[in-house]
């Protein structure tokens, strides 16, 4: 390591620790910190100017919370709140608000997710799907994995006789970048049992889904 690079490090770390407590932060985004004041150097800008000097340990906070769905467990959560009932028709969670990042170009992708299943002798709390969404959603994503995903998990878990699970989706790195077409959506689809296997399941869940009346 060069000493300019270590000096710099150093005027850095001593600013940052004059203006804002480090103290309790995780040692991980305090090395994030110092790569991201090496990547805006080569980027062609000043780390060590006004604007700029806490600018590094932001962006490790903010990719620290955008990647928190990596220290979570997914079926922990569904399991937590799971209750014995004998309903047994269609229970919708639909325009659930998600943000994640595109692995591909670390862009956000950001839309809405619609989750259905059928129960088969238990459900679970309302809440725990959007909390759900939030788990796969803050991790480094693509959209199609992240539709299996959801569906898998509530499977496994609640073993309904279905599940059906779209995700709309707007991508960043198809807008401001490539293509930069700024008024397509991305959407996916993943079903399972009676939603795979079952017309009229399938068509009452997208109808549902766009809202129309039944």
């Amino acid at each position: 390591m060069s000493s300019d690079f270590t000096k710099q490090k150093e005027t850095m770390s001593n600013i940052l620790d004059n203006e804002e407590s480090l103290e309790g932060i995780d040692p991980s985004v305090l090395e994030i910190r110092d790569h991201m004041h090496g990547i805006i150097k080569l980027l062609g800008e000043n780390p060590d100017r006004e604007g700029l000097l806490k600018t590094p340990l932001r962006v490790a906070k903010a990719l620290t919370f955008l990647t928190s769905g990596y220290h979570q467990d997914a079926e922990k959560i569904l399991t937590s709140a799971l209750f014995r009932e004998r309903y047994d028709e269609m229970v919708l969670v639909k325009d659930i608000d998600f943000y994640s990042m595109c692995e591909h170009h670390m862009l956000p992708f950001f839309g809405k997710a619609h989750i259905a299943y059928i129960p088969n002798g238990k459900i679970v709390g309302l809440s725990k799907l959007p909390r759900l969404v939030d788990v796969f959603a803050r991790r480094m994503q693509v959209q199609e994995r992240m539709t299996q995903e959801l569906k898998n998990t509530i499977q496994s878990v609640l073993e309904p006789q279905g599940v059906a699970v779209v995700i709309e989706a707007s991508h960043m790195c198809m807008m401001m970048r490539g293509v930069q077409k700024q008024n397509s959506t991305t959407i996916t689809s993943a079903m399972s049992g009676v939603f795979l296997n079952d017309n009229a399941t399938r068509s009452e869940f997208m109808r549902l889904v766009r809202g129309s009346s039944l």
